[in-house]
């Protein structure tokens, strides 16, 4: 038994491990080899961060790693189950050697043995992100806040936006925010927008509203799919599923967030033309932070959600 890198040619065979190992799952989707090949070609490609189980002459098994410290679960062909341990070991170890401090996965609900599979290996539930949605024609009518203004952001505000709910946020520093927000090649600076205090002009609460009619349908995705939604607040870094008309806010967690919210997501819906595809808001919460979500619970319809498991590497 070896484990290795990454080497051209070895999308076939993961290909083929993914579709015979997981073909009874829920919702499988098979995997192609252009797919795969499409994941590779990207510019930050790392072929350290793939391994591959070589046994009796054949690749029987493969694991992803993420800068960010998201690991896929060991794939391994039907019979070859025992390469499954000191596959995981070495991507752990791998994630290690690359400055991960925890790692997570993010799989469907309904992929139990995935789930047990995390669990048993100590990670715990950190999180559930749940997806939302809301057509235009049920959103209800926000009060006008005479004491703040609808206004655009600037780079020179992040500080005060993670400063917000930094409980919410996967970066840490206002650097890393500033770049995912204004130098993010899905979407524009001027998706943004914050509620102002017209006192000061401090940053009360800020919105996203990403429009692309090129982007998927957030009727037409599957809710339990393990997919972080391309624009919402705590899924930055990752890889990211675009959707059009998400929408998405940051406030902080005090009697003001419901009307804060309702002001940015009638902000939000103005900014639709006749151009614009989508019917209503989409949006993506975690379920960790209990204010934010009570707020989408009581003004969107629930449409489902995926588990994320993180643990620590000592």
């Amino acid at each position: 038994m070896t484990i290795r890198h990454y080497q051209p040619g070895d999308e076939a065979a993961q290909a083929a491990i993914f579709n015979a190992a997981a073909v009874g799952l829920p919702a499988f989707k098979p995997a192609t080899v252009l797919e795969l090949q499409r994941r590779i070609r990207v510019r930050d490609f790392d072929p350290t961060l793939r391994l591959y189980v070589e046994a009796q002459n054949q690749v029987v098994g493969y694991g992803i790693l993420h800068k960010n410290g998201r690991v896929s679960y060991p794939w391994c062909l039907p019979g070859f189950e025992s390469q499954r341990e000191p596959l995981f070991e070495a991507m752990l170890a791998q994630a290690r050697g690359h400055g991960v401090a925890r790692a997570f996965a993010a799989y469907r609900n309904d992929w139990r043995g995935i789930g047990d599979f995390f669990l048993s290996h100590g990670f715990a539930i950190a999180r559930e992100l749940v997806n939302f949605y809301i057509p235009f024609h049920e959103m209800p009518t926000p009060s006008t806040l005479l004491s703040s203004s609808m206004a655009p952001v600037t780079p020179e505000d992040v500080p005060q936006i993670l400063a917000l709910a930094p409980e919410v946020l996967r970066v840490e520093t206002a650097a890393e925010l500033e770049l995912y927000l204004f130098k993010n090649p899905y979407f524009a600076p001027d998706a943004l927008f914050a509620l102002r205090s017209r006192l000061n002009r401090a940053v009360l609460a800020v919105g996203i509203f990403v429009r692309d009619s090129t982007y998927a349908s957030a009727e037409a995705i599957d809710p339990q799919a393990p997919c972080f939604r391309l624009g919402a607040f705590g899924a930055e870094g990752m890889a990211s599923k675009r959707v059009n008309g998400l929408f998405s806010f940051l406030t902080k967690a005090d009697r003001t967030l419901n009307s804060y919210g309702l002001e940015l997501m009638g902000e939000a819906a103005s900014r639709v033309s006749d151009d614009d595809t989508m019917d209503g808001l989409a949006a993506q919460a975690p379920s960790d932070v209990p204010a934010l979500i009570a707020f989408y619970h009581k003004f969107f319809r629930r449409q489902g959600s995926f588990p994320v498991y993180e643990r620590e590497l000592g």
